[in-house]
């Protein structure tokens, strides 16, 4: 594929019901309307260095809340290379915004060091140094190697959960309303996912393996956060889902996988829910 799209498209067992879930109704999102260009020149009105390489050159401060681990962002963002060649960008498949979970490298490890330096409704230019990008391997045929990335991103609003659970916060980001069959007590679920951790980014990746998760809701080996989260779940759902350590591995961790008390965050996409 030409463009580096992040926007592409564990397991510990106990039983659990719907009992305590607090949900709202899954309503469709109205982003508000972008009038600008993050193709033009835009007058600099706050610049930044940071000791790691970072700069960032604010067009615009945005009155809204600090940004921290764990927000999902709705963001409009290109990321260009030095000679000004776009290589990433929600434009590319058509979306007005792209929904970001800060603190887990949904992109680079500078993304989420530079975006928790910002604002909601801030619009800026940020350089992130080779280091904190794609570094020395680069991305072949995309990335040369040790190129220093320029993103030019606007966080346009922070999104609330849909649903939460014992502190597992849900966003149903996509969802097919004509199905009906829902997970629960007797059923199978078939879902792909992505799965990190702050420390390990992507550990399991099931899209690219082609091997998707299956699990019912008495099967050993399913985090226990991850098992109330999908209670419910429809085929054809994409979801995030963001894990606290406490509803994951707790203080032991997993493994030389998960550090302990380290949160979880799933990209899930629900492929199927199958009667016994």
């Amino acid at each position: 594929m030409k463009y580096l799209l992040f926007l592409t498209v564990s397991l510990m067992a106990t039983a659990c019901t719907s009992e305590g879930i607090k949900t709202k109704p899954v309503a469709k999102k109205v982003e508000p309307k972008v009038d600008y260009s993050l193709d033009r020149e835009h007058q600099v009105v706050d610049t930044k260095l940071f000791d790691n390489g970072i700069m960032i050159e604010w067009y615009e401060r945005g009155d809204g809340e600090k940004v921290k681990a764990g927000d999902l962002l709705n963001i409009d963002y290109k990321v260009r290379l030095k000679d000004g060649d776009i290589v990433d960008g929600n434009h590319l498949i058509k979306k007005e915004t792209f929904p970001f979970l800060v603190g887990f490298e949904m992109q680079t490890k500078g993304w989420d060091l530079a975006i928790r330096e910002m604002n909601v409704g801030d619009f800026a230019r940020i350089r992130i140094p080779a280091e904190l990008a794609r570094g020395e391997k680069g991305v072949p045929g995309l990335i040369p190697p040790n190129a220093d990335n320029f993103l030019s991103l606007r966080i346009v609003s922070k999104q609330k959960p849909n649903r939460t659970i014992d502190g597992v916060k849900v966003w149903v980001l996509e969802e097919n309303k004509k199905n009906k069959d829902k997970f629960s007590e007797g059923r199978s679920i078939v879902f792909h996912a992505m799965v990190s951790s702050p420390s390990n980014p992507m550990y399991a990746n099931t899209f690219r393996t082609n091997q998707p998760f299956t699990f019912k809701l008495g099967d050993y080996g399913l985090v226990p956060g991850l098992k109330k989260a999908l209670i419910n779940a429809k085929s054809a759902d994409r979801m995030y889902v963001l894990v606290p350590a406490s509803e994951a591995y707790g203080d032991k961790g997993y493994l030389d996988i998960v550090k302990p008390n380290e949160d979880l965050f799933y990209n899930i996409f629900v492929m199927d829910v199958l009667k016994k």
